[in-house]
């Protein structure tokens, strides 16, 4: 007797982790069989553990719910008639008499207290947990409003517009609320409804989700219905505080996402057409520019020529126009190298050529490239170099345009009688080259913008004087070395333009102070040793 009312019990410990409605409709029927069949063992409807017939209704307040205590309760009315039926029909034993008797009896009165304790405890809980779920309001009358609590949450959760679901750690459907998405029937929300809906290839990950949340985090599934189309539905889950280890039940909204998915996709199709759009206009750029040099070099080619005279004399006047259409040739082949190298460096096709050399060289050739534009606009154009080598790990090319872009800047905004002066030294255990000029400065608003491409400072006038791609391209040169450039500058006092690489080579880093040497004239420019401990 004892071992068949112990059975259900048992069996409620193997089984603890595969929790379901159906698993506990069991479970209660199992108790009524054991209730049974004990108190028959044991003398029927009056033997010691004929209370055990009333264990249907205990276990029906352990699971929970208002139905469930209906089953209990038709239950143990089915294991006392049961009971009965066994008595009547002589199958029941002997009733155990003297201290037998009394220790089970005992045992069967002190069972079932302890079980209706327990159910009554849970009972409670349950009910507070209600309580907190749905708040009373203040300005209602306290008895009222706590009875009808419950209809209230009820309501409310109805009246939500996305589905709001209860789930067992499988993810079956327990209860639901609120409206559920047209791609997802309110026929398919009960049971194994949410299972159906997600593909196979999809429930790997929805198991996934599952577990998260039934560990106390919360977790999101999209899946597509039956993994293809294009509606997205979403699932957040969360845990319910109540129920133990192996009671897990999980809250869970379901919300179609189509539009948001559908969003989200047409943003990254703008990006990558964008992307696209600028890779194509670099390449444009690029391709034009290499088209146009061509005939620009035969253009500046015949009218070198024509300026030489190298075929005869020519009248004066033609002489003057070769000379005009040999400096617009120029300065159009200038912009023209400017818009390749910018369009090669925006298109991620610029490579760099390094090559161990000495950094003088480079800005000493660029200086005396520059010498006689600044004759020309009356601007005084000093150098500052090291009087011994400095060597570095760079582009020939990348630092000669980087020096003779400063160089043509801080002559185009010098006024006559200014000074524009280039400084080249190690220091920090980095090549420091800095130009900097007596002219009109830059305002304080407009040194955000100078380094984007086609960004210009000042106003229209000045603006006029250049296109805005020197700064762009010196910054471009100075990152593709891993270095930065630096603008500091003042209305009406000046500017200085500092570009910093790290490409002294090893020896060079060792040692950033040569020692001081006596000025030297250098390709018609000035240029003086430099000490930086001056």
């Amino acid at each position: 007797a004892l071992a068949a009312g112990a059975a259900p019990a048992l069996g409620l410990l193997i089984v603890r982790n595969y929790d379901g409605p159906r698993l506990r409709f069991g479970l209660i029927i199992a108790w009524a069989l054991a209730g049974a069949a004990a108190a028959s063992l044991t003398g029927g409807v009056a033997g010691p553990l004929a209370v055990w017939c009333l264990a249907p209704i205990v276990a029906a307040g352990l699971v929970g719910g208002a139905h469930r205590l209906a089953q209990g309760a038709a239950l143990a009315l089915l294991a006392v008639a049961l009971t009965g039926l066994a008595q009547a029909a002589g199958l029941t034993g002997p009733p155990p008499a003297g201290a037998l008797g009394f220790g089970l009896g005992f045992t069967g009165l002190a069972t079932i207290a302890v079980g209706a304790a327990a159910a009554l405890m849970l009972t409670g809980r349950r009910a507070a947990q209600a309580a907190i779920a749905a708040p009373v309001p203040q300005t209602a009358p306290a008895a009222p409003v706590a009875a009808g609590a419950g209809d209230e949450a009820r309501a409310i959760l109805d009246a939500q517009p996305f589905l709001i679901l209860v789930l067992d750690a499988a993810g079956r459907i327990e209860r639901a609320f609120g409206h559920a998405p047209p791609s997802a029937p309110g026929h398919a929300m009960r049971g194994d409804g949410l299972l159906d809906l997600v593909s196979d290839a999809d429930r790997t990950l929805l198991r996934e989700a599952l577990d998260e949340a039934s560990r106390g985090g919360v977790a999101r599934f999209a899946f597509r219905p039956g993994g293809a189309g294009q509606v997205w539905l979403a699932l957040d889950i969360a845990r319910l505080p109540e129920g133990g280890a192996s009671d897990v039940r999980l809250a869970a909204c379901l919300r179609d996402v189509s539009a948001e998915r559908a969003r989200e996709a047409g943003l990254e199709a703008a990006r990558a057409d964008a992307e696209a759009l600028a890779i194509s206009k670099a390449r444009f750029l690029a391709n034009m520019s290499h088209e146009l040099r061509t005939p620009l070099n035969a253009i500046m080619g015949f009218s070198d020529i024509m300026r030489q005279k190298i075929f005869g004399t020519l009248p004066g006047k033609y002489v003057e126009y070769a000379d005009l259409i040999h400096d617009a040739g120029s300065h159009l082949l200038d912009l023209i190298n400017d818009v390749l190298d910018m369009s090669k460096i925006e298109a991620a096709k610029y490579e760099l050529n390094l090559e161990r050399l000495d950094a003088r060289e480079p800005v000493a050739a660029a200086l005396r490239l520059m010498r006689v534009q600044a004759d020309d606009v009356g601007v005084q154009l000093r150098g500052v170099l090291p009087s011994q080598s400095l060597e570095v790990d760079a582009d020939r090319r990348a630092l000669k345009q980087i020096t003779l872009n400063l160089i043509s800047n801080a002559l185009k905004f010098t006024p006559r009688g200014g000074l524009v002066t280039v400084s080249l030294q190690a220091l920090a255990g980095a090549m420091e080259l800095s130009v900097a000029d007596s002219g009109i400065g830059i305002a304080a608003d407009d040194l955000e913008r100078l380094g984007r491409p086609f960004e210009q400072a000042g106003d229209t006038a000045q603006q006029s004087k250049g296109t805005g791609l020197g700064l762009s391209l010196v910054r471009a040169f100075a990152e593709l070395h891993g270095g930065e450039m630096v603008i500091e500058s003042r209305l009406g006092e000046g500017t200085a333009v500092t570009i910093r690489l790290p490409v002294l080579a090893p020896d060079e880093a060792a040692s950033e102070a040569p020692p001081e040497t006596p000025a030297v004239a250098h390709g018609g420019a000035q240029v003086i040793a430099f000490n930086p401990q001056r």
